[in-house]
């Protein structure tokens, strides 16, 4: 014999029989019965309930009630519905400005409130009344559900390293430490040296390992961003600290390195930095590269293409001049460039025209909204103020754009349509103090304003006939007259004329 096993595994063998749904196969025939019994108490009191209402149709003359309710109905008037309907109108309309000033003052609705607090869980203990409070499998339900919260429970972990003594051997603590800990961009640039250190390292064992299975593969990904991320960093330092060639040279280096990371944007850090050098036949071929319809836009982009056609005729720009003998080729270049970079992200020049105060930039930005043309005039400022008249014919022409694109939520000139959710975002992401700029302004029709002064105005008429019949009526004469010519006038003015006559022909004879 393979294996000789007694009578207990031969039990443990047999297939055990499957269990009823519904029921908990581990509870005893009393328990299960009783279960049964409750799972099934709402159809047997329903189909009671209809018995009932069977043998009492004779007492309680249900026919009879039911004809009168019918005679009821049929003999309602029009006018009962429209009053009914009226009724049910204005309740909802109260109940609408209730909703809606209950949710901008609270964030949420006092009816999903009501109803997530009050009515769930009357709905939900329906599920529950089937064991009783102090039956066993109640007791072991509430036990399961505190083992799941306590299961899905965040806990600090009580032997955490310490972030300073003990992460320093990973390039991500040095990123960490360098963005939060250092106070000056020396202290800083010494951080992000040493992550770039433990950085490579980790990189280059990720590349001999890529191959070897798909998270190897996510790894390297991951290492390759934070490589990315440091080595910027390193240039933006060198950037801010007047090192403005060791920066361009590192940007270059990376671009060529990681060409496909071009989510990065790091052409934007490179536009910056040659824009300080002046070097702008360098920053025409970067724009050359990464100005493409292929490619995502930015504020960066259109408003450096721009500036760059704006720099070659603002110097002898005038308006008077433009206006006698029509605009240049060069010029209506320049004034089509700065009408693509207002459609693209129209807050921008109100900021570079000092038009609206700046504030620090925020660490995320959304593209085409308030929060782009923060960062952007923050850093390019400088840059329109350097050229000569750039900002003056910016201030002359970036207005034009809105008469290309009357309706941008609906329809773009050169982009797609304005997209109508930057507001909402845009004050996540800048701070309370901060006025947002908000596109198209959301301003009413003259019409509107008419119509609603106009029905005003009427109603308040209404309202004072109705109360003060009399005095009104004497208003309305009194208004009326002022257009009415009075009888006495013109008699008057008749015999006055025949006085002048008579006299005329009285000095005529004499």
């Amino acid at each position: 014999m393979a294996d000789g096993g007694g009578p207990g595994e031969a039990a443990a063998a047999r297939p055990s029989p499957a269990p009823v749904p519904g029921l908990n196969p581990t509870l005893g025939w009393r328990e299960r019965l009783r279960a049964g019994l409750a799972g099934t108490r709402a159809s047997v009191w329903f189909v009671a309930g209809l018995g009932l209402l069977y043998a009492l149709r004779i007492p309680l003359r249900l026919c009879e009630n039911l004809a009168a309710v019918t005679v009821f109905l049929n003999s309602l008037t029009p006018k009962f519905y429209v009053a009914l309907t009226g009724t049910s109108s204005l309740i909802s309309g109260l109940i609408f400005v209730f909703e809606w000033w209950y949710f901008h003052k609270h964030g949420t609705s006092f009816i999903e409130q009501v109803s997530v607090s009050h009515l769930q869980p009357l709905m939900g203990g329906t599920e529950s009344s089937i064991s009783e409070p102090g039956s066993p499998s109640r007791n072991r339900e509430s036990e399961t559900s505190r083992q799941n919260l306590s299961e899905c429970k965040v806990w600090r972990n009580p032997l955490n390293l310490f972030r300073g003594a003990e992460y320093r051997s990973c390039a991500t603590a040095y990123v960490l430490l360098a963005e939060e800990e250092a106070t000056t961009i020396v202290d800083a640039e010494k951080l992000f040296k040493q992550a770039l250190k433990a950085g490579e390292t980790i990189y280059r064992q990720s590349q001999q390992c890529q191959h070897q299975s798909p998270q190897h593969e996510a790894q390297l990904r991951r290492d390759t961003n934070v490589l990315v991320y440091i080595k910027r960093r390193l240039a933006m330092c060198a950037r801010k600290l007047g090192r403005i060639r060791e920066a361009v040279k590192i940007m270059r280096d990376l671009m060529k390195e990681f060409p496909p990371l071009t989510m990065l944007n790091i052409h934007e850090n490179l536009l910056e930095s040659l824009l300080e050098l002046q070097a702008y036949a360098d920053v025409q071929a970067v724009l050359a590269k990464y100005d493409d319809i292929s490619l995502p836009k930015s504020a960066a982009i259109c408003y450096t293409a721009a500036l760059l056609k704006t720099r070659t005729v603002s110097e002898k720009f005038s308006p008077e001049t433009a206006s006698r003998r029509g605009l240049s080729t060069a010029e209506i270049n320049a004034v089509e460039a700065i009408h693509r970079a207002v459609e693209f992200n129209p807050h921008v020049p109100k900021y570079l025209l000092e038009m609206k105060s700046l504030i620090l930039p925020p660490e995320h930005i959304l593209k085409r909204g308030d929060s782009e043309a923060i960062a952007y005039a923050f850093f390019h400022l400088q840059h329109w103020k350097r050229i000569e008249g750039a900002l003056n014919l910016l201030q002359c022409t970036w207005e034009g754009t809105f008469r290309m694109i009357p309706h941008p939520l609906e329809k773009g000139h050169l982009f797609y349509p304005y997209p109508s959710c930057t507001e909402m975002a845009d004050r996540e992401l800048l701070p309370t103090f901060h006025h947002v700029s908000v596109y198209p302004k959301k301003e009413l029709p003259l019409f509107i304003h008419f119509t609603a002064g106009f029905c005003s105005s009427t109603a308040m008429i209404a309202i004072l006939t109705h109360q003060f019949p009399e005095i009104m009526g004497i208003f309305a004469k009194a208004v009326l007259g002022l257009w009415r010519p009075q009888p006495w006038a013109s008699s008057g003015f008749e015999e006055n004329t025949q006085d002048l006559k008579s006299e005329d022909l009285g000095l005529s004879s004499g």
